[in-house]
């Protein structure tokens, strides 16, 4: 029971993970419908008795079955750009961050902080301690505040790596010069973890994303430390 209960998504922790579990279940929604239609259609067409062998054509049908997936199609489209868009809108960003996916691991550079940066590095199996995820932790973990938005610059140093935190909703691919960016506004405090999810070559799967969600107190506290 418990491994179909871990098919699902990760639970959603900033503004663009929700809309998008919403968008999800929204479309869900609409499948499910189509579904019930056609099965009935089946259902009704293999059990009825009656057959209408002389009707060549019918207007009235063939002008049902292309407005209604196009009316569909338009009620997919709209929250779909609505998503698109709210992906790349950055408004007022406390914080900037950069990441940089190296071979293999992942450099973080506070760009509103003088020379502060730091390299994130995977936790061996014989550095672990209890409650530690084996193949996910970090020396370093990058810290954002909850409740700001903040600023993220990707980009990768050698080839092409992706930072990707699932609970986040976000993937954006580290490409050799060339910034991409993301907006975060995380909902409350917690440890949240990713991978590269771009096979950069043979160690891709060692280098994991950590992120840890603070209040601005603790983030500045955390800072000067």
């Amino acid at each position: 029971m418990m491994r179909w209960l871990q098919l699902g998504f990760q639970d959603g922790m900033s503004l663009f993970m929700m809309e998008l579990i919403e968008f999800h279940d929204y479309i869900m929604l609409v499948l499910t419908g189509i579904l019930v239609l056609v099965g009935c259609a089946f259902i009704s067409l293999g059990s009825t008795k009656h057959s209408g062998r002389e009707v060549l054509d019918s207007q009235v049908v063939e002008g049902v079955w292309t407005i209604v997936p196009g009316v569909i199609l338009i009620f997919l489209a709209l929250p779909s750009l609505h998503l698109l868009y709210l992906s790349d809108e950055m408004f007022s960003p406390s914080l900037t961050v950069k990441a940089i996916g190296h071979q293999w691991y992942w450099s973080y550079e506070y760009s509103d902080l003088t020379a502060f940066m730091f390299d994130s590095y995977m936790v061996g199996e014989e550095n672990l301690v209890s409650g530690d995820y084996r193949l996910l932790e970090v020396d370093n973990r990058l810290v954002l505040p909850y409740g700001v938005e903040s600023r993220i610059l990707v980009t990768g140093a050698d080839v092409i790596h992706a930072w990707t935190v699932p609970s986040m909703g976000v993937k954006v691919d580290a490409v050799p010069g060339r910034l991409n960016q993301l907006g975060l506004v995380l909902f409350g405090p917690g440890v949240f973890y990713g991978q590269c999810s771009e096979i950069c070559g043979a160690n891709h799967s060692f280098m994991p994303i950590v992120l840890e969600s603070v209040n601005w107190e603790d983030f500045i506290v955390w800072v000067r430390g």
